[in-house]
């Protein structure tokens, strides 16, 4: 069977970064002028009042300390709250595209290859900003890539099902190499007038390449060992935006049209769910979770990542066996494993054994297991 590896690896950060200090600020004015001019009907007791956020709170929860963003003034104006970007004409890029193109061109610079190189491009995120034509395909003619393009949405856990996708396209020898993209605007559908949700989102760009071993001429690539995916139904993690929202009038501007979770419940059922599918795989593949050097789990929650590498390995995870960049990222749906795989995997030695490994809506796990090569 051809062996199939990650040659390549890219991150589009934005320019713009907010901290949980601003947001607090921003929430708190938008939480104080909403008391204020509800003031008597607070007072009646026929509303309650909205409770303030804080620093504090937000990391106790999350972990996170900040997030960047593609827009930053309208999410900091109490007015607003949430992401202003330009309307772009029909013949400029789109925002996501733009995105992908700058991540891609990382990645492709990493793993050696050129246009004339790749046959597919897959973008797999969380939010698509139009039905068609697949921002895949306009990804695929900014780089000048020939062959074949297109989009899939497994909300937090589409980079890793993006590259099951490559993987097996790879094995079946219907392509040689694969770009896959992850642009992910969360901003854009953050409730950003959330107290348990306000803060959890940014944006940000991965990219990766993956292709035939045969082919590969980068040094340190991560041979792809096996995937496993899983998905079960759940409404804990939902988004009811859709094409229909105009066929429904009485809907529009609730809050189910935005991100909204059961958090409790998530934690409770993914966290078994995950750790399950991991050691699973690892027996199925007849590898010992005690091997693992590094995991680059999903960054939605640093606690719910500490109970699943202490699931795994037996033990607490020590700092560097499963890094976590969600003090400066915040989550970034399905783009945060390959960012920590990105920043936290070339100092790893020739075969080192580790685990790229997403979860979220759906339910839906994706776990990737590597070896390093030379």
């Amino acid at each position: 069977m051809t062996k199939v590896v990650i040659s390549g690896t890219g991150v589009f950060t934005p320019p713009y970064s907010v901290s949980n200090e601003e947001l607090v600020d921003t929430f708190n004015a938008y939480v104080r002028k909403h008391n204020e001019e509800n003031a008597a009907a607070i007072e009646r007791g026929e509303m309650e009042p909205l409770p303030e956020s804080s620093v504090e709170f937000i990391f106790k929860a999350s972990g996170i300390e900040s997030r960047y963003v593609m827009n930053k003034s309208g999410i900091v104006d109490p007015d607003i709250m949430a992401p202003r970007l330009r309307q772009r004409s029909n013949d400029e890029p789109s925002i996501l595209a733009e995105m992908a193109v700058d991540a891609a061109k990382k990645a492709m610079a990493r793993a050696n290859k050129t246009a004339a190189d790749i046959d597919a491009v897959l973008v797999a995120c969380s939010n698509l900003e139009r039905p068609y034509p697949a921002i895949a395909v306009e990804v695929q003619d900014l780089l000048g890539i020939e062959g074949f393009g297109f989009d899939m949405n497994v909300a937090c856990s589409s980079a890793t099902f993006g590259i099951q996708t490559a993987y097996d396209m790879l094995r079946s020898g219907s392509v040689r190499c694969v770009l896959i993209v992850d642009p992910e605007i969360c901003s854009g559908h953050l409730n950003f007038r959330d107290r348990d949700s306000h803060f959890i989102f940014g944006d940000v760009c991965t990219a990766i390449v993956l292709e035939r071993a045969e082919t590969c001429t980068a040094k340190g690539a991560w041979e792809v060992l096996g995937t496993r995916l899983k998905t079960k139904f759940s409404n804990n993690i939902r988004n009811n935006f859709g094409f229909l929202n105009r066929a429904t009038p009485e809907g529009v501007g609730a809050k189910d049209k935005l991100f909204v979770q059961e958090g409790r419940k998530v934690f409770k059922e993914v966290v078994p769910m995950v750790s399950q599918l991991i050691l699973d795989h690892m027996a199925e593949e007849g590898l010992d979770p005690k091997d693992l050097k590094r995991m680059w789990l999903h960054q939605a929650n640093k606690n719910m990542n500490d109970f699943i590498g202490r699931k795994v390995l037996g033990r607490d995870p020590e700092r560097h066996e499963q890094p976590n960049i969600l003090q400066e990222y915040a989550n970034t749906s399905s783009a945060g494993s390959i960012i920590t795989f990105s920043q936290f995997s070339e100092d790893m030695k020739e075969g080192d054994l580790g685990l790229i490994c997403s979860f979220g809506a759906g339910y839906s796990v994706g776990n990737v297991l590597l070896r390093k090569r030379a």
